[in-house]
């Protein structure tokens, strides 16, 4: 038995993709540097210290007087023993005068030149305390900075970036076909008729 048949036969259409991919290079160059610092300053003002010890009075107190010391020592004892000795004698001539008050005038005055004087006795330190006089001036110092800022004239560079696109490329590899066949069938007029 012969049936009508209609036979479909298609191809699918294809597409051809071609790319060229994208490149892209980057550099970085290194900065221009250009960095000085200066020194800082430093200023010392100092003082020195000043220590002044004044050891004559504790010298004089051990006998152990500069030769100009003693001098004036032994010419002011001089100078008091004769100021001593003219009281002393103006005193006898008083007593003398008044020798006829009835008393033993010459005898006071033999026995008081004959004595030996009587000496106070008491503890002494030699040197005496306080004799050494001691003055200090503490040292002074004085520090002054003088900080200098860092110049900097350094020059940052931009990078250079060299891109080339990528392209894509569409076309058609293939297109679609289609191929329609009858079999069995017999065209009568305008219309297609079957037969069995």
């Amino acid at each position: 038995m012969n049936l009508p048949q209609i036979r479909l036969q298609s191809t699918a259409a294809q597409i051809e993709i071609n790319t060229t991919p994208a490149q892209q290079s980057m550099e970085q160059p290194g900065p221009d540097l250009d960095i000085q610092q200066p020194p800082a300053e430093l200023h010392i003002d100092r003082t020195p210290g000043q220590l002044t010890i004044d050891q004559s009075q504790a010298r004089a107190d051990m006998d152990l007087k500069s030769i100009s010391q003693r001098w004036r020592d032994i010419a002011q004892k001089g100078h008091q023993d004769s100021l001593n000795g003219i009281a002393r004698r103006a005193q006898e001539g008083n007593e003398l005068m008044k020798i006829e008050n009835k008393g033993n005038t010459i005898v006071n005055i033999s026995k008081r030149n004959s004595e030996r004087p009587t000496y106070d006795i008491n503890i002494g330190f030699i040197p005496s305390a306080g004799s050494v006089k001691e003055h200090f001036e503490p040292a002074k110092v004085d520090i002054q900075w003088d900080l200098k800022k860092p110049i900097n004239n350094s020059k940052p560079r931009k990078p250079i970036i060299d891109y080339k696109p990528g392209n894509v490329n569409v076309s058609m590899k293939q297109y679609q076909e289609l191929k329609i066949d009858f079999v069995n069938l017999k065209y009568v007029g305008i219309h297609y008729e079957q037969e069995i």
